[in-house]
């Protein structure tokens, strides 16, 4: 489904565009941080039970990321159906635990774990899932 450019920058850039659909129809995009998993298909963002785009995913589960590499001499897009996890309820959850487990594949080590996973409550975030059915783009 991807070629090997296409999987190589999904490997190295870590944000993207979240475009998920309003209740009239229209798009909502948003800038994220996520991860691909290739083997799975599937990618994993962190989000928060207020905004706008974890409302719409929830009436329409149909969600796009857009890719740039940082020329934006190109582009991938992956399509996929959404899939929202419970929102984080204590720091020891689940929930927590795979965004341990996201802050980690994006960014590295945290120094503070413990303040990470109760802000995660605190915020009341969750993991949005995007299992990938299409892709399209070209790279220079």
């Amino acid at each position: 489904m991807l070629d090997h450019a296409q999987r190589d920058l999904l490997d190295k850039v870590r944000h993207g565009v979240l475009t998920t659909l309003k209740r009239d129809g229209t798009p909502q995009m948003s800038i994220v941080g996520f991860a691909y998993d290739d083997q799975d298909r599937l990618i994993r963002i962190s989000v928060t039970d207020s905004r706008a785009k974890t409302r719409n995913l929830r009436r329409d589960p149909r969600a796009s990321l857009l890719v740039t590499p940082p020329s934006m001499r190109g582009y991938v897009v992956l399509e996929g159906t959404a899939e929202l996890t419970p929102v984080a309820r204590q720091p020891d959850d689940a929930t927590v635990d795979e965004l341990v487990d996201l802050y980690r594949t994006i960014a590295g080590e945290h120094p503070d774990w413990a303040e990470f996973r109760q802000a995660m409550v605190d915020e009341r975030r969750l993991v949005l899932r995007i299992a990938v059915s299409h892709t399209y783009g070209w790279l220079a």
